[in-house]
């Protein structure tokens, strides 16, 4: 079944055939991480509209009889923001400060752009701690899960406030890993400012090896907001890959990206999950 966004998910829902690893597996959970490049202008300010077609995309999905989790980045760009800052930071407490004056604005504005749809989300702060030890890991997936039974949208993000390596790290793409592999999803997908991972300035559509991939990364230019970049998305190919996941990068500011993939048709670069990586 089609709705007005083109997604096709619950039973039906998979990757394209030139894509899709075998045997094809119904998408019935996805993580979907957004980067802040995709969520903010070059001052940092929220990009609303953009915020809003995500939320009917993930709306979409909802009706569909998927369930879908959010980690979201922009937290911190939104408070540099907010406070009138153009370089971010260095020192951690700065970042934190930035993250708390930030995050509820976020959510304010992915409250607003869900309740559209009449869905509801969920504000899930974690660190990559709460989901290492045996107990906090159970006690954040049954919380998730909950949350997804009734329908419910998670949207993630780093506890920015006390984490401290999670600041540093790569942009909210390892924690998106760590809770796709956490929830057992059948798909991870990146969504960035750029079309997926390139070679000669065209997107490889298919990896099938991280040491493949790590040849083709080319060095870009340094952001003053944002901390991901492909290393952090090939270390996030390599963990929901030990778990059988695949994961795909696609540019999240081109329309109904989602409903593009999710519908069948080739979307971003596909990396096909290994047992060994």
């Amino acid at each position: 079944m089609t709705n007005r966004s083109g997604l096709k998910v619950g039973g039906s829902g998979q990757l394209p055939t030139t894509q899709n690893p075998q045997p094809r597996t119904p998408i019935r959970r996805l993580v979907v991480k957004v980067g802040s490049s995709v969520l903010t202008d070059a001052r940092g300010r929220l990009l609303r509209e953009r915020i809003e077609a995500l939320a009917d995309q993930l709306a979409a999905c909802v009706r569909q009889g998927c369930h879908p989790i959010l980690v979201s980045s922009g937290a911190i760009a939104c408070g540099m923001a907010k406070l009138g800052l153009r370089k971010r930071p260095a020192a951690l407490a700065q970042l934190q400060a930035c993250a708390a004056i930030g995050q509820s604005e976020l959510m304010h504005v992915y409250t607003l752009a869900f309740a559209r749809s009449d869905v509801t989300v969920a504000q899930v702060l974690l660190t990559q701690e709460d989901l290492a030890g045996r107990q906090r890991l159970r006690n954040a997936k049954q919380t998730l899960l909950t949350l997804l039974h009734r329908r419910v949208v998670p949207v993630v993000n780093e506890n920015d406030t006390v984490a401290v390596e999670e600041i540093t790290f790569g942009d909210n793409d390892r924690l998106a890993a760590l809770v796709c592999a956490a929830v057992e999803a059948q798909l991870l997908v990146i969504l960035s400012d750029v079309d997926g991972l390139l070679r000669e300035g065209r997107v490889v559509k298919r990896v099938e090896s991280l040491r493949q991939a790590q040849r083709l990364i080319i060095a870009g230019a340094s952001r003053q907001r944002t901390r991901g970049g492909m290393a952090s998305k090939l270390e996030a190919a390599r963990i929901v890959g030990h778990s059988g996941i695949p994961l795909v990068i696609a540019n999240g500011a081109r329309p109904n990206v989602l409903g593009g993939l999710l519908a069948g048709r080739s979307v971003g670069t596909l990396f096909v999950p290994r047992q060994k990586c």
